[in-house]
């Protein structure tokens, strides 16, 4: 009889132990905001990337004899259709508005990249050796908080739009990012003077944030432990503490995605950010001013993907911020 009912009661099952990773990525899968947005996002960047060879016209092409033309029209040079006609110079909206994806993208993304490296680097610093190095620093990124950032923004973006040499680029970071931005290297110019604009006052909330998180684990056993075993400061903050205080950074970051587009279109349409004939969604919005209240559509050419990017990225935050959350226990 034992041996019986040792063979029908049924065996214990091993539960499979998840990685952080998969954990992170089963809930951001619940987020379907997130994920429709996340798509929304791939579909973008996609047409972005292949800008060139979507674009039926080349950016700068125009026919003044072909101004706003209807979309749908036939041109008589080329045989080409422009698909949401043409601006006010007659250059093809659907080729500009595909470039201007790939320049504002590359700008938002370039700056966020930036602004959170600079917020890594002082949050940390300050958060782990404190003190009066601490103090000076958080006292700056609390004085610079206090100003409205727009001004401040028109003010140096002016200052460098007629001055571009004070800030000296590196000829080969303007040939690369040239290229990224299917820009002429003097061109490219003024966009890398806008990433630094942006990315100049970005890196605030990340330094506060990673302060906090190093105030909190600079106390842990795992650093004592590995400065028992001879590591230095610079090997603890960047090769420990740093990694395990990434989680507010990265939310952080998903969520400034959708600020630096506005943001760049803001100073494009207020004539501060990259100029025309480059082509941006912000200088595009700027140039229907005068022609919105005879076409009204033409402004939303340019401004559906404004909105559609910074509400996409603003759900994808959302969803990491969720999917990051270790109080969460689904």
């Amino acid at each position: 009889m034992a041996t019986k009912a040792a063979t029908l009661s049924p065996e214990p099952r091993m539960m499979k132990e998840e990685t952080p990773a998969a954990i992170v990525l089963r809930r951001f899968r619940k987020h379907r905001l997130a994920m429709i947005s996340l798509g929304v996002i791939a579909v973008v960047f996609l047409i972005s990337f292949f800008a060139k060879q979507l674009a039926p016209f080349a950016a700068d092409d125009l026919n003044v004899n072909n101004r706003f033309s209807t979309p749908g029209t036939i041109s008589a040079d080329s045989g080409k259709m422009h698909i949401l006609g043409t601006d006010n110079i007659g250059r093809d909206y659907f080729s500009r508005l595909l470039y201007a994806g790939r320049i504002s993208l590359t700008v938002a993304f370039l700056s966020v990249l930036v602004a959170e490296i600079v917020g890594i680097v002082v949050g940390a610093v300050a958060g782990f050796y404190g003190g009066w190095l601490d103090s000076i620093l958080m006292r700056f990124v609390e004085f610079l908080l206090t100003i409205p950032s727009l001004p401040l923004l028109l003010i140096i973006s002016s200052m460098l739009i007629r001055n571009p040499d004070l800030i000296p680029i590196p000829e080969p970071v303007l040939n690369i990012l040239g290229k990224v931005m299917l820009l002429r290297p003097s061109d490219a110019r003024q966009a890398v003077l806008i990433v630094l604009v942006l990315a100049g006052l970005g890196w605030l909330t990340a330094a506060q944030l990673m302060r906090g998180s190093i105030l909190s684990l600079r106390e842990q056993t795992f650093v004592e432990a590995s400065r028992s075993l001879g590591a230095g400061n610079g090997r603890i903050i960047f090769t420990h503490m740093i990694p395990n205080s990434m989680a507010p950074i990265i939310v952080d970051a998903s969520l400034s995605l959708a600020g630096y587009i506005v943001a760049e279109a803001s100073l494009s349409f207020l004539g501060f950010g990259i100029q025309d004939p480059i082509p941006t969604w912000g200088n595009m919005l700027s140039a229907t001013q005068a022609y919105m209240f005879d076409r009204p559509w033409l402004p939303l050419i340019p401004g559906i993907p404004i909105f559609l990017c910074s509400l996409a990225f603003n759900y994808i935050g959302d969803g990491l911020r969720d999917a990051l959350d270790p109080r969460l226990k689904t």
